[in-house]
């Protein structure tokens, strides 16, 4: 928005273009009530005549909200790899745990392509039957438990089962709503 005009800026903060299109989005947003500026000192009285400059302030500080937002919604393009020793015993699950970089992130979809080992004889692709898609983040300190990696992590979402095809193309595993969460 640093590029274009400010009154097509001003036009876009007084009609709220960059929430809509959050809202339109991502409807969960809509249980947001107000942002709050954050380390920003919260004045008492406002000053006569002041509460159109009050009213923009807040529109402006919305629309920096929901543009950021906005800007954390795009896919990263990068790809993720991964290697295991295997099993003979296909019921053994496997689990991939992956830090996010995002503080906030909505996933809605996960794409997924299979090895295939163009170096061995037959080609054989390394494929599980199916994935289970689990999003959350680290609980506290003082509820973590050290047992096992699962149980450091307060799951907020768990996917169905999604069935994969044992071929060596990238295979999109879409979820039936939007998750989000932080990515701590």
């Amino acid at each position: 928005m640093t590029v274009v005009s400010r009154t097509w800026r001003r036009f876009v903060i007084r009609h709220d273009l960059c929430k809509h299109l959050s809202l339109q989005m991502f409807p969960q947003l809509s249980r947001v009530d107000h942002v709050n500026k954050l380390g920003g000192s919260t004045k008492g009285h406002a000053r006569v005549g002041s509460s159109n400059i009050m009213e923009w302030e807040a529109l402006e500080r919305e629309h920096r909200a929901y543009a950021f937002l906005a800007r954390c919604y795009r896919v990263a393009r990068t790809a993720s790899y991964w290697s295991s020793k295997g099993q003979r015993n296909p019921v053994v699950p496997e689990t991939l745990t992956y830090r996010l970089i995002a503080d906030l992130y909505v996933v809605t979809e996960i794409k997924i392509r299979p090895f295939q080992a163009y170096f061995q004889f037959g080609y054989l692709i390394y494929s599980a039957k199916s994935v289970r898609f689990r999003m959350g983040h680290i609980k506290d300190a003082d509820e973590s438990c050290q047992d096992s990696d699962t149980d450091r992590f307060a799951w907020t979402h768990t996917s169905l089962e999604f069935e994969m095809a044992q071929e060596n193309r990238l295979q999109t595993f879409k979820l039936p709503e939007p998750c989000q969460d932080s990515g701590q």
